[in-house]
């Protein structure tokens, strides 16, 4: 092979955005190892602007010729491109979260940014990764860069317990993954690609061997512990709790992302012949979480550990659009995804601005807040409103696209408990708003009494606000102005290969409009709306 074709095959130039946080990641590493802690006044900016690179480089990768990259072990295709720019944008708003707080424990900003751009790292390849070895060593690569940052502030017991509980389920977990994959590539006869191992597993032309139901098994519990779903989310509660707040935001967005991508491209093109049965096991997990998730968060006193139930809800959520498996239902799963990453972001950086003049997180503390931080209450106000689905801001229209494609798939079922536990997750969201706003000054609580002078000159504060405001609008534009970001999603999807024939094989059993009176229809209902409002 000469080098001109071994160019063409590695086709270097599909991990263009990987390249960019790379070198961002070394001028950091290099430049801290130079200038020392002082580094900390360049490194987060220097952190943003490369981020923010990697998102041109993404928008330009959209409409690439050769998605194929590294011999088949990369798929930079439409559905890569959209799921890697949500992970850079989590990292890219976690960044300024992460100055005040970082730096206010002490320890050393550079090398938090290193990890979490290793993790960012790990997520965008594992978004992308169509071989089973690529596959791991991307999964890996997140983990290990989150057990990292869980266990960053070192001085504090509870984010140690954090990352140690975090670490012992994590490895356990990415273990029996591993055992599943190892399957596949037994039962493919060598096989690591996916489309290949689905190949030669059809090409027997037998029944369904035992081995892949046993592969699905351990592979489904690898994917629903990185998704947080029931019943692998114990160790979400107690990490959210315990490790740094701008970790956890970023777990709950970019973690979560990067193993839906993961369950798409590797349950769709290596499972076709159980595909009834993941989407069944897939049914049940979607509904255990949802009522989990949103009854037990109506119990929480912890603003961490009720967003980390909520996080387990939506997440939840999310599957449903997996689980239908039509073009509009994956399409809604990436519109719910590119929300979520601003209203759940939004909600924690105003956790992080609360525990920084406080130094508290228990939701009792909240009351009367609105008095002494107008700002904190309207950003958390909005963004838990969202969460909870309240037109019209961007979470309701998230959840309607969701709830639509699934009616029109006819899951009545999971539709039906989406919107029963969707009213209850109102109550918990609406009952921290009103600890804040509806309280009289002499039921103010002892915190807010003593509540420090609001100052955004503060070394750090200042991109804290930038990242609430930004949150915010993002949130509230979201909803009103959704015409882009459905056109993007439903566009990412039509651009997608390995979608395209699982997507046309459940029209057959549901049949569902075209994609363009589709898109109008799922319009439609949030037009009327914002028209109604």
């Amino acid at each position: 092979m000469d080098v001109t074709n071994l160019a063409a095959q590695l086709n270097a130039g599909a991990i263009l955005p990987e390249g960019v946080v790379i070198a961002t990641l070394l001028v950091i590493l290099v430049g801290d190892l130079i200038v020392g802690r002082s580094s900390s006044r360049w490194t987060p900016y220097v952190a943003i602007v490369g981020l923010l690179a990697a998102v041109v480089a993404l928008v330009f990768q959209w409409d690439i010729q050769n998605p194929i990259a590294f011999l088949g072990g990369f798929n930079g295709d439409a559905l890569s491109v959209i799921f890697r720019g949500i992970i850079v944008l989590s990292a890219t708003i976690t960044v300024p979260m992460s100055i005040r707080y970082v730096e206010q424990s002490g320890t050393s900003l550079a090398e938090f940014l290193v990890i979490l751009l290793t993790a960012t790292l790990g997520g965008m390849f594992l978004s992308g990764a169509d071989e089973l070895v690529t596959i791991f060593v991307s999964l890996e690569t997140l983990s290990i860069s989150s057990y990292l940052l869980t266990g960053y502030m070192k001085r504090d017991p509870r984010s140690n317990e954090a990352a140690l509980k975090y670490l012992l389920i994590g490895a356990a977990s990415s273990a029996i993954f591993l055992y599943g994959v190892s399957l596949l590539f037994g039962l493919s006869g060598g096989q690591t690609r996916l489309g290949a191992i689905a190949a030669n597993i059809l090409a027997d032309g037998s029944d369904v061997p035992i081995g892949l139901v046993v592969a699905l098994v351990f592979v489904i519990a690898g994917i629903a512990f990185k998704i947080a779903a029931v019943p692998f989310h114990q160790w979400t509660p107690d990490v959210y709790e315990g490790s740094p707040t701008p970790v956890v935001a970023f777990l709950s967005v970019g973690s979560k992302a990067a193993g839906f991508a993961l369950a798409i491209r590797l349950l769709v093109t290596a499972f076709p012949l159980v595909s009834e049965q993941w989407h069944f096991v897939f049914t049940a997990l979607a509904i255990l979480s949802m009522i989990l998730g949103n009854v037990v968060a109506l119990a929480q006193t912890s603003m961490k550990r009720m967003l980390a139930y909520s996080s387990i809800a939506q997440a939840g959520f999310v599957m449903i659009g997996l689980i239908i498996g039509t073009e509009a239902g994956y399409a809604s799963m990436i519109f719910y995804l590119l929300i979520y990453l601003f209203m759940n972001l939004g909600g924690f950086t105003c956790v992080i601005l609360f525990s920084l003049r406080t130094g508290t997180d228990q939701i009792s503390e909240y009351s009367g807040l609105y008095q002494k931080d107008p700002l904190l209450t309207f950003g958390l106000s909005i963004c838990l409103l969202s969460l909870g689905g309240i037109p019209p801001l961007a979470g309701f229209f998230g959840k309607l696209y969701i709830f639509w494609a699934g009616w029109q798939a006819g899951a009545y079922g999971l539709v039906l408990v989406g919107l029963i536990t969707s009213v209850i997750s109102i109550y918990y969201y609406i009952r921290v708003i009103k600890m804040m706003v509806v309280k009289e000054p002499h039921e103010m609580s002892e915190v807010v009494k003593n509540y420090p002078e609001v100052r955004w000159t503060l070394p750090g504060m200042r991109p804290l606000q930038v990242s609430l405001i930004l949150a915010v609008v993002a949130t509230s534009l979201a909803g009103i102005l959704s015409n882009p970001l459905f056109s993007l999603a439903n566009s990412s999807i039509a651009r997608t290969a390995i979608l395209q024939s699982t997507a046309v094989v459940h029209q057959e059993t549901a049949p569902i409009a075209a994609d363009s009176v589709r898109t109008e229809t799922a319009l439609r209902p949030s037009q009327d709306a914002v028209q109604a409002l």
